[in-house]
């Protein structure tokens, strides 16, 4: 254990005495801004009878995830107005109303996959469908058959998986019985207007929107659940994982509540969740362990992730979830918590999780000054210190001495 630790101190003190410091990751200037005829609000706390504004965050860059602040020769970028409630209420209507139910492996399905990339497409967006195999089984009581259905990933120009980035999604499909307006129409209309304001307005880093096919159920269990977030997260390459900084899901985020909750799947060090609750501001939130949502995919793959959403309601998974049951409140909330998390620079972590490809594994408490001491080491068969890949210089803000 003394060799191992320190072979890391070495290495990490190489890093910080030879001024390899975390490489800046430039700020995602979205695609092409979108016309949109609302006016610029500024705000603080919601209350109830009003929308929550948009909080612009301070010009200032944390190393390693700078801010949005651009240099000091360009002119200054426009106050980001308050989400579109009324964009996102019509969002729920069409895929709610007009559609309707959107079984993963029906035609509706695909009608409601070619409106959400042709609304993204509008926004400047490159999109791509995502096709995989999803079982027959039980849809809510309802006998499916096997099929197919898709994921729908809407990339900003020029981006590169490979790259420091985020991903915001929603699950596209409904149980077979159910029009869907709460789950997910709430949560993919949410999608949708933050593509809005990040193609207008940037964002700290990159964001893919995805809507994901299949997550409803089939059956128990996690195999049986979450199609299109774990076929998603299958697909991912190595660089790319390494590149993902965190992942948030959107479900069931109009019905209205007293806050807006903030979860994850309990097996992470929470970091998500509370950058999400600290962006809230005045909007206020409740924390939880839930993994009934795509986020947990990502999740169990070791990539940092949330999920907003979840309050109960008496028409879940029914004929009942219509478009009156999403209230403009909620949505106006849970848009905002997310846009701020969005633009504003992430908190510094607590621990730091140094993956090996041998599969070897340190946990370092990071202290208010930058520093931190290794807490706990597992390591692989054969690992040496020379294959160290520790991810000091992308999520630290300091060296760390271990």
């Amino acid at each position: 254990m003394h060799g191992v630790l320190a072979g890391v101190s070495c290495l990490l003190l190489l890093s910080a005495c030879s001024g390899s410091g975390p490489q800046g990751e430039p700020t995602s200037a979205g695609p092409a801004p979108a016309t949109s005829a609302e006016s610029a609000t500024s705000g603080g706390a919601p209350t109830s009878g009003g929308a929550p504004g948009s909080v612009a965050p301070e010009d200032t860059a944390t190393p390693g995830e700078p801010g949005t602040g651009a240099p000091a020769t360009d002119p200054p970028k426009p106050e980001a107005p308050a989400a579109d409630v009324v964009a996102m209420r019509a969002a729920v209507r069409h895929l709610a109303g007009v559609i309707g139910p959107r079984l993963a492996t029906a035609p509706a399905y695909g009608e409601a996959a070619a409106w959400f990339g042709d609304e993204m497409r509008g926004l400047g967006y490159t999109v791509s469908q995502e096709a995989f195999r999803v079982p027959g089984g039980d849809s809510w009581g309802v006998p499916v058959r096997a099929g197919r259905s898709m994921n729908v990933i809407a990339d900003p120009p020029e981006f590169d998986p490979s790259r420091p980035h985020l991903v915001v999604g929603a699950h596209l499909d409904t149980v077979a019985v159910s029009p869907g307006a709460e789950d997910n129409a709430s949560g993919v209309a949410v999608v949708r207007e933050l593509g809005r304001l990040a193609a207008s307005y940037g964002t700290r880093l990159p964001v893919r929107f995805i809507a994901f096919g299949a997550e409803e159920p089939r059956g128990p269990g996690d195999d049986l659940h979450h199609f299109g977030s774990q076929h998603r997260v299958a697909e991912m390459s190595a660089a790319e994982r390494r590149a993902l900084r965190a992942m948030v899901s959107l479900d069931r985020v109009g019905v209205r509540g007293s806050s807006v909750p903030v979860c994850d799947g309990g097996t992470s060090d929470g970091q998500v969740v509370r950058e999400l609750v600290a962006a809230a501001g005045g909007i206020p939130t409740t924390t939880c362990e839930n993994r009934a949502s795509d986020h947990w995919s990502y999740e169990k793959a070791d990539v940092p992730a949330a999920r907003l959403g979840s309050i109960p309601y008496a028409g879940y998974h029914s004929a009942a979830d219509r478009p009156r049951v999403v209230d403009d409140r909620q949505l106006r909330w849970v848009a905002t918590v997310t846009w701020r998390w969005l633009q504003q620079p992430p908190l510094r972590p607590r621990f730091v999780d140094f993956d090996k490809e041998s599969g070897a594994r340190f946990f370092v408490k990071v202290h208010k000054s930058g520093t931190g001491r290794v807490r706990e080491s597992r390591t692989g068969p054969g690992w040496s210190p020379t294959q160290w890949r520790g991810r000091v210089g992308l999520d630290l803000p300091a060296p760390v001495v271990a």
